[in-house]
């Protein structure tokens, strides 16, 4: 299977995708969204006929990285007021199963995939064999427990999600998994991407605080500077 990955840009003065990256992102199709942000009383059509010769230019410079990489891109452009909005949309659009958040990073050697539940487990095992192909990368399932009498529970359903990614044909020395407890996941998960190089994670609604504060993904492209790949929930 083809996975269809979107990667949203802010313009202008975007930060281009690092070429590491862009090289573990060859297998799949690939759509570049160009959002231009604006303010709540600037419309759309106004800040397009001023800045789309220029925002369409930063975007095709973004594409260029990937197609130097022998990598074929689709492009986007939405000049809007809420970004969130617009990824979904071109998301939806396009057909694309999961989100790229980029972050600077030298490397992949550690992955991190944060389980909620086993019922994604299949889609994220893919994403995450896109990134390391046969690199023998370390890949740890996580999880975040709010009682002490969930834990052996949890326990077991990473246990079972790592006997099928090995099953699947990941090499057992480099599955591990860890269980923690903490009343805020999105805290624990935080900290403990602080240790990998990149993280595949399912695509959740965010909770109040991460509202106010951002949403997971993207403090954790900010905040532990590693690269996230949002997978997206199917109908």
């Amino acid at each position: 299977m083809t996975h269809r990955i979107l990667i949203p840009f802010e313009l202008p003065d975007a930060r281009p995708v690092s070429r590491l990256l862009i090289d573990s992102l060859a297998p799949m199709d690939i759509v570049l969204l160009g959002h231009y942000g604006l303010p709540e009383q600037t419309p759309p059509e106004a800040a397009r006929e001023e800045f789309e010769d220029e925002a369409q230019q930063e975007l095709d410079g973004l594409a260029a990285d990937f197609t130097e990489a022998g990598i074929d891109v689709t492009t986007r452009l939405v000049f809007g007021k809420d970004r969130g909005k617009a990824i979904d949309a071109v998301a939806d659009e396009a057909g694309c199963d999961a989100e790229l958040r980029p972050a600077p990073t030298g490397s992949i050697d550690r992955v991190l995939v944060p389980l909620l539940d086993t019922e994604n487990l299949d889609r994220l095992a893919d994403f995450v064999r896109v990134l390391i192909g046969e690199s023998g990368t370390e890949v740890t399932l996580f999880h975040v427990v709010d009682a002490a009498a969930e834990t052996a529970e949890s326990e077991a359903m990473l246990a079972a999600a790592r006997d099928e990614m090995i099953a699947n044909g990941f090499d057992a020395e480099a599955v591990d998994v860890a269980v923690v407890e903490a009343d805020n996941r999105s805290e624990a998960i935080l900290a403990q991407a602080e240790a990998y190089d990149a993280v595949v994670i399912d695509e959740s609604h965010p909770t109040v605080v991460e509202r106010i504060v951002g949403e997971l993904p993207e403090m954790i492209a900010q905040r532990a500077v590693a690269p996230v790949i949002v997978v997206r929930q199917l109908d």
